[in-house]
């Protein structure tokens, strides 16, 4: 049974780094650190004001949370380190949540952040049984085995599965990751006159990882990893850090002035794996039952029907999962989610806008990180911020992030004044914003000055603090 939160709980803040590709460069302290102070100055809040506190990763020893909240202050507050796999940064918010509307908590910050290796994900503890091993197992009974990258495989055989009962063609799933590539201005311009869908969402992303621009053909013609995913229908491997503080009622009725850019976490649900996962189908075997499941338990709790949804960030860790998704989240008749990508229907112009941030497959995905970035982007569109790519007339959205293994978490936002967004000039959101630009679209920095207004006042420590400022800032 999904349980309504006792308290409401906002989105008070948010903070994004550059996605990159996985070099070595910057470690996981500078990433958490650039986020982390990027959302205290978003939400104007120092983090003494922080009650308790999350970091979202994967890929680290245990307690590097600690290593990057002690850079903000070391307050004594319970800091908690998050892991589940690709939906590991919305597992974070989740628990966020949860403190806040238990009670526990008026203050919560999570900070999601990654450093990878280049190349496909692979297994780090050899010695013991992969906790996937059964989803893998099943998988090579039911379609054998390649030399591709398991995930891949995976996520091609779902592919596969929903081509033959649906009818869904190769060029179906490379649409979709061409429309997560790249919209320019002027074309984000033409496709709300023109209603045409022949224009891509990440180049207007300041954070995507790549702003490559590619044809249809080009990405059908690009390697094959497994069919039908050719090689630009995968997401990458990236470094990167997100951020986000959530709110109790009782913290914002003290900050009236910044209800406006407060965004209302409606409806919220972390699943779990059905039976389904083992039934031999390739579909269900990533996980696609538990998305339906927390899709319809974060929509009713939100008062929001699937068809009302106007913009969705989801995980398209592969083509495939995108087609999947929306069909399980219910934004499309079952079985005719490729008719939507067709009709245009998945773009500007069209029924319901997916992924404008670029999604995973361009805008990157580093893992612990992935699920707030989503976040971050939603929050931006509702509050009218994203001006080089809003969502116009969106009074909820609605968030997707998935793990294999399994977990996923849905989730709807809501502005807290209840109304539709509006688009809002830089010029103006720079004037309200504690970073003096915008956001949501310019990947700028921060001062000093600004880094010690939110570092704790009483408790903070240089010695843990490093030189990790130093490194951020020369990045700018």
């Amino acid at each position: 049974m999904v349980r309504a939160s006792n308290r409401p709980a906002y989105v008070l803040g948010v903070g994004l780094t550059k996605f990159l590709k996985p070099r070595g460069k910057v470690d996981y302290t500078e990433l958490g650190f650039e986020a982390g102070i990027k959302a205290l100055l978003d939400a104007h809040i120092n983090y003494d004001d922080v009650e308790q506190a999350v970091a979202c990763y994967c890929y680290g020893d245990s307690t590097c949370g600690q290593r990057v909240f002690y850079q903000f202050g070391m307050t004594k507050i319970p800091i908690y380190n998050v892991n589940n796999n690709c939906s590991t940064g919305s597992t974070g918010l989740n628990l966020a949540r949860t403190l806040v509307g238990g009670a526990a908590a008026d203050c919560v910050m999570v900070v999601g952040f990654e450093k990878m290796e280049r190349g496909s994900l692979g297994r780090k503890w050899t010695d013991r049984v992969d906790p996937t091993g059964t989803s893998g197992e099943m998988m090579v009974q039911t379609m054998g085995l390649t030399n591709a990258p398991g995930a891949a495989q995976m996520f091609g055989n779902g592919a596969r599965e929903y081509m033959e009962k649906y009818g869904a063609r190769s060029a179906d799933f490379a649409e979709i990751a061409r429309l997560d590539d790249l919209l320019s201005a002027c074309e984000y311009r033409c496709a709300h006159v023109n209603h045409s869908i022949n224009h891509k969402h990440s180049a207007q992303n300041p954070y995507s990882q790549f702003y490559d621009v590619y044809s249809l053909e080009d990405i059908l013609k690009s390697p094959m990893i497994h069919a039908p995913l050719t090689k630009l229908q995968c997401c990458p491997t990236s470094d990167g850090g997100a951020a986000v503080i959530v709110v109790s009622q009782d913290f914002l009725d003290a900050r009236p002035h910044l209800k406006e850019q407060a965004v209302l976490i409606a409806g919220q649900c972390l699943a779990t794996d059905a039976p389904s996962l083992f039934d031999r189908s390739s579909i269900n075997l990533l996980g696609f039952e538990m998305t339906q499941h927390a899709a319809k338990a974060a929509l009713d709790e939100a008062g929001v029907k699937a068809e009302e949804v106007k913009v969705c960030e989801l995980h398209d860790c592969f083509s495939a999962n995108e087609m999947l998704t929306i069909d399980a989240l219910g934004l499309c008749e079952p079985g005719k989610a490729h008719e939507m990508v067709r009709k245009g229907d998945i773009t500007y112009g069209g029924r319901c806008v997916v992924n404008p941030s670029g999604g995973l497959i361009s805008k990157g995905h580093p893992l612990g990180a992935t699920g707030i970035a989503q976040c971050a982007e939603l929050v931006w569109q509702l509050r009218g911020w994203a001006n080089n790519r809003l969502v116009k007339g969106v009074s909820a959205a609605l968030q997707h992030n998935l793990g294999l293994g399994g977990a996923v978490v849905c989730t709807v936002y809501k502005r807290a004044d209840g109304r539709e967004n509006r688009m809002v000039c830089s010029e103006e959101v720079a004037a309200s914003t504690g970073l003096g630009y915008n956001p949501a679209v310019e990947a700028k920095g921060f001062t000093h000055a600004q880094v010690d207004s939110v570092r704790s006042r009483e408790f903070r420590s240089e010695w843990a603090l490093a030189d990790t400022e130093k490194k951020v800032e020369a990045r700018f």
